[in-house]
């Protein structure tokens, strides 16, 4: 987390309207206060991660099917710019396609994570995204 910021930044880069609604809804349930950041297609998300005025987010969640400009086009920015290649980018897509998965983890995705089919489980999913990513790691400090 931010060290001026007690809350955790994240940025969810999502196009689904249902999705984002459900990963909000989600950690509402899962009682943890976030700071949610949404961009709806992969150029709003590399234009945030850019924009000075924009907080740095202390992880992305990344779906892979986006409009303009992929998922993977978007790890691969953030992984070849000096300022953003250390965030941690979890992907989190309905696709469990083994090139998906595959493809992800060559552009040096920090995990890859498929969306379940049931807003309980959505919930158990964040319950461990936050355990792991907010509670347990050490994430570095934004540059």
């Amino acid at each position: 987390m931010s060290e001026s910021n007690s809350i955790p930044d994240i940025l969810l880069v999502e196009d689904n309207p249902g999705d984002v609604r459900l990963t909000q809804i989600a950690f509402q349930d899962a009682e943890f206060d976030v700071e949610m950041h949404i961009a709806t297609d992969g150029i709003e998300a590399i234009d945030f991660l850019r924009d000075e005025e924009s907080p740095c987010p202390d992880f992305i969640l990344l779906d892979l099917n986006l409009p303009r400009r992929d998922g993977f086009d978007v790890l691969e920015e953030i992984r070849n710019d000096a300022k953003l290649k250390h965030l941690p980018v979890l992907v989190l897509t309905s696709s469990t396609a083994n090139e998906d998965i595959i493809s992800s983890y060559e552009q040096h995705a920090n995990a890859y994570l498929t969306k379940p089919d049931d807003p309980e489980s959505f919930v158990e999913l964040v319950q461990t995204v936050e355990g792991f990513w907010i509670e347990r790691v050490r994430l570095p400090p934004c540059s």
